[in-house]
C-alpha cells in the first residue's frame, strides 16, 4: 500500500458498495480507479498530474463523476453510518458547525449563463462554506455545501433534516439526533423553536445582544434558555471533524468548478472516516 491509498481493511469496506459493470468490455479495476482518486483529493492536485500507476487521468475523472451523479458516494456514506448505527457506534449527541473553505480561481466559471451557488464572494475572494452535522465522535452524519458568505443559521435546519442513518434491518431510518451542541451563531429564537417542535435537546450559548435585549426588557423579557457548560465542552469534536477532512488538501482548499464533485470529495472522505 502506497501513501494516500485505500488500506485492505477500507478496501474490503468499500468494495462490495461499488456497482458492477455487467454489461461492455472489462473496466479498469476499480481498487486501482479509486486509490488514484483518494490520492488526487488527498494531495488537490489536477486531474491530468494523477500518476500512471492508476490508470489514465480521464478514466479516473469520468469513473468520479459517474458515481457522485449516480449516488454511489451517498448510498457508500449511508451504508458506513448504517454499520455504526447497527452496532450501537453512533453517539447521538451531535455537534453542528461550518467552516470556511478558500476556492481557487480553476473553480470559478463552471455554470454558463447563471451563479454557482456553493460559491460565494466575500473580502477574501470566492469561498465555498461546509455545513456540517457530526456524531460524538466526531464522525459526519451529514453536511451541505454553500457560498462562503452564507449565514450559519440560515442553513441549520437543511443540516439536521439531511441526517438519515439507515437501519441495518426493518424500520425507518434514525433522523432525529438525542442533544445537539451548537455555538452562538446558531442562537435565534426560529432554531430554538424548532428544536423543541422537533423534541431535541439543545445546548446553545446566548449571543451578547440577545441577553441585554433580554435583561432590558425586563419582567416582559423571555427566561433565559437552559445552558449547561459541562455538556458545551464536548462540541469540539465538530473541530477535529473539519481538520481530519482538510487533512485532504483537494478539500481544505477548492479546485472542482462542479459543486457536486466536490461535494462527492467531501463524502468520500467522510466515508473513510466511518470505515
Amino acid at each position: 500500500m502506497r501513501r494516500h491509498e485505500l488500506s485492505d481493511a477500507e478496501w474490503e469496506f468499500v468494495r462490495p458498495l461499488l456497482p458492477e459493470s455487467l454489461r461492455g468490455r472489462k473496466r479498469l479495476d476499480d481498487r486501482r480507479v479509486l486509490n488514484g482518486i483518494v490520492w488526487k483529493f488527498r494531495t488537490g492536485t489536477a486531474w491530468r498530474d494523477v500518476p500512471d500507476r492508476y490508470g489514465p487521468w480521464a478514466t479516473l475523472h469520468t469513473r468520479f463523476r459517474r458515481w457522485a451523479a449516480d449516488g454511489t458516494f451517498d448510498r457508500m456514506l449511508r451504508a458506513a453510518q448504517a454499520r455504526a448505527d447497527a452496532a450501537g457506534d453512533i453517539e447521538w449527541l451531535v455537534s453542528v458547525d461550518s467552516t470556511v473553505v478558500r476556492a481557487h480561481q480553476h473553480a470559478a466559471g463552471a455554470r454558463k449563463g447563471g451563479s454557482d451557488p456553493a460559491l460565494g464572494r466575500s473580502r477574501g475572494g470566492l469561498t465555498s462554506k461546509i455545513h456540517l452535522v457530526c456524531d460524538g465522535r466526531g464522525r459526519p452524519l451529514a453536511f451541505v455545501v454553500t457560498g462562503g458568505n452564507t449565514n450559519d443559521c440560515t442553513r441549520f435546519t437543511a443540516v439536521m433534516e439531511a441526517i438519515r442513518v439507515p437501519r441495518t434491518g426493518p424500520g425507518r431510518p434514525r433522523v432525529r439526533p438525542d442533544h445537539v451542541l451548537g455555538d452562538k451563531g446558531y442562537s435565534s429564537k426560529a432554531i430554538r423553536t424548532w428544536l423543541r417542535r422537533k423534541g431535541i435537546a439543545h445546548t446553545i450559548p446566548e449571543r451578547a445582544d440577545q441577553v441585554r435585549n433580554r435583561a432590558r426588557r425586563g419582567s416582559r423579557g423571555d427566561r433565559p434558555p437552559v445552558f449547561d457548560r459541562e455538556t458545551y465542552k464536548h462540541r469540539n469534536v465538530v473541530e477535529r471533524c473539519f481538520n481530519r477532512l482538510k487533512q485532504w488538501r483537494g478539500i481544505a482548499t477548492r479546485y472542482d468548478k462542479a459543486a457536486e464533485s466536490y461535494k462527492a470529495a467531501v463524502t468520500l472522505a467522510s466515508i473513510l472516516m466511518w470505515a
